[in-house]
């Protein structure tokens, strides 16, 4: 019998079985624990669209016109440093390297136009600063994005009524291209949400509900824990 055990135990060492310190088993394991990291960090955002796409309650519907695909705009737009007197760009702005891709981690309400904004576009920031307002206590993982598409220089007295809105600045085209407008619309005419990963995931409508936009903002927020 001992004979026999120790012929087993010859042939299991024999059978090259990596030791523990084998360097191909360390990188084996180091790749499953980067792999599990990332899952760890991808799942809540999965996990949120899985339930805003899939699990919807029976005759729920979404205002805003969900993209899909969703697209990655992590680069578009260019960080403005303080404008005018005001310096009104937001504390996570004046932090931030510059890009959507600066705000990872939270959603984005997002409006593009002239620096001259019109009486639409003035309409526009006042709804989105007011629609983050009604999440309470959620407004923390909410931005807020005015992208200006010229040269000009926003008014002081306009951003003096937006505290905390992050401006950036982009080329019509970049935004035409990468912002898709409804039929009849451009990119200027929507506000658009961004998710925490830097992804285009939704646009409301030209002249949108703030109500019903509101809903769909709450919805989002209640899906996922990232932000």
């Amino acid at each position: 019998m001992r004979s026999t055990n120790a012929a087993t135990v010859q042939a299991a060492e024999a059978g090259g079985a990596p030791a523990a310190g084998d360097p191909r088993r360390r990188a084996r394991i180091g790749r499953w624990k980067m792999l599990g990291i990332l899952l760890v960090c991808v799942a809540p955002v999965l996990a949120s669209y899985y339930t805003y796409y899939v699990i919807r309650p029976e005759g729920r519907t979404n205002y805003g016109t969900l993209i899909t695909p969703l697209r990655d705009v992590g680069a578009l737009g260019t960080l403005m440093g303080a404008t005018g007197a005001t310096g009104a760009t937001g504390a996570a702005a004046a932090a931030a390297a510059g890009g959507i891709a600066s705000l990872h981690g939270r959603w984005i309400m997002l409006v593009t136009g002239p620096a001259s904004c019109d009486a639409p576009c003035r309409e526009r920031l006042y709804e989105i600063r007011q629609v983050r307002l009604t999440t309470g206590k959620e407004r923390d993982r909410v931005e807020r994005v005015w992208i200006i598409d010229d040269d000009g220089v926003p008014d002081p007295a306009l951003l003096a009524q937006h505290e905390g809105l992050v401006l950036m600045r982009s080329d019509p085209a970049t935004l035409a291209r990468e912002l898709p407008a409804e039929p009849g619309a451009v990119a200027s005419d929507h506000v658009y949400m961004i998710d925490p990963l830097g992804n285009l995931m939704m646009r409301f409508p030209k002249d949108a509900d703030p109500n019903r936009m509101k809903k769909d903002l709450a919805r989002l927020l209640r899906a996922s824990r990232v932000g």
